[in-house]
């Protein structure tokens, strides 16, 4: 459980992530102002609490959602502003000229983009957007406070059955270090398969 819903939220952060950081870099004030707020908002504030808006604060304009329903939609939209500050600064790594040569050659924005920008910025991006689902698997814990039954949930229902903290929060502790350094090679070996290419 642990893992799909790291998945799901990075999945939906990537995509978020995107579309605010095309915002932010936007010259239209219509698509900048709002992108900008919604990663300072996001970014400025405890993930927990997030959650525990999306879970109890919807309620009151009768919005009510299962627990894993707003566990995933919290975890989304806080990995949705720390993906946007990933992209923007991938893209913005690429060099002015790369995007001025599509324009002369009669692209717009959105095909410079898609055909020239972002293709060199995502290998830029891995490294990152490694930490950054590794940072989501480890803060999936924190939906635990609204009852989704994930890793850090099931110890603490077996510590409050068996009084026993130790024998279970330590083998929970040693789950969550396999599973972030199995993602962490992986990472790094997309990464060196990736550089290849530069």
């Amino acid at each position: 459980m642990t893992v799909i819903i790291t998945a799901i939220s990075i999945t939906a952060g990537i995509a978020l992530g995107l579309i605010a950081a095309l915002g932010r870099l936007s010259s239209n004030r219509l698509f900048s102002v709002p992108a900008t707020i919604y990663v300072t908002v996001i970014r400025g504030t405890p993930l927990l609490l997030q959650i525990l808006v999306v879970y109890n604060g919807l309620p009151q304009f009768g919005i009510n959602l299962p627990a894993l329903t707003a566990g995933l939609i919290a975890l989304g939209v806080n990995s949705g502003a720390y993906v946007a500050e990933i992209f923007r600064a991938a893209i913005q790594s690429i060099d002015k000229g790369q995007m001025e040569a599509a324009l002369s050659l009669g692209m717009n924005y959105r095909q410079a983009m898609s055909r020239i920008i972002l293709p060199q910025a995502y290998r830029r991006l891995i490294p990152p957007l490694g930490n950054e689902f590794i940072a989501l698997l480890k803060d999936s814990s924190l939906v635990s406070v609204i009852g989704i039954y994930e890793l850090m949930r099931q110890a603490q229902q077996g510590v409050s059955i068996t009084f026993k903290p130790l024998e279970l929060y330590t083998p929970t502790l040693l789950i969550y270090l396999i599973l972030t350094s199995v993602f962490s090679v992986i990472a790094h070996d997309l990464e060196k398969r990736l550089s290849v290419y530069e």
